[in-house]
């Protein structure tokens, strides 16, 4: 979602973008879209990694600290490859648990893929 939808989104539907509890982080799903002017799916899903890594390291964590994420995709079949080649920038070993699931849509519309992830406070 571009930045300007997601707080208000935020505060019209009443969800944090991450919620701390003990040591553990959850985040609410980050949609990676083609806003604007990209049609680069690449461009979409750096942006909402990017994103991701962003709202972890204010919440004291980082892409090294991510246990779990779940993807869902509107179309995994030709979304998958280039979803694993911008994931590997920011995901490397020890790799966090990950489901991917294949769905209707998202909001908001032009979503390719909502990208979740839970994480722990680094040490």
């Amino acid at each position: 979602m571009p930045p300007a939808g997601r707080d208000a989104a935020h505060k019209e539907w009443g969800f944090a973008e991450a919620v701390t509890h003990g040591d553990t982080i959850y985040l609410s799903g980050v949609v990676a879209g083609l806003w604007g002017d990209t049609t680069d799916q690449s461009v979409a899903y750096d942006r909402a990694f990017a994103q991701i890594a962003d709202i972890l390291k204010r919440a004291g964590s980082s892409w090294d600290d991510v246990i779990e994420m779940t993807t869902y995709h509107t179309d995994i079949t030709t979304q998958l490859d280039p979803f694993v080649k911008v994931k590997s920038r920011y995901v490397t070993a020890p790799y966090p648990a990950w489901t991917a699931i294949d769905v209707d849509r998202l909001v908001p519309d032009k979503g390719l893929a909502e990208i979740r992830v839970i994480a722990r406070k680094s040490k």
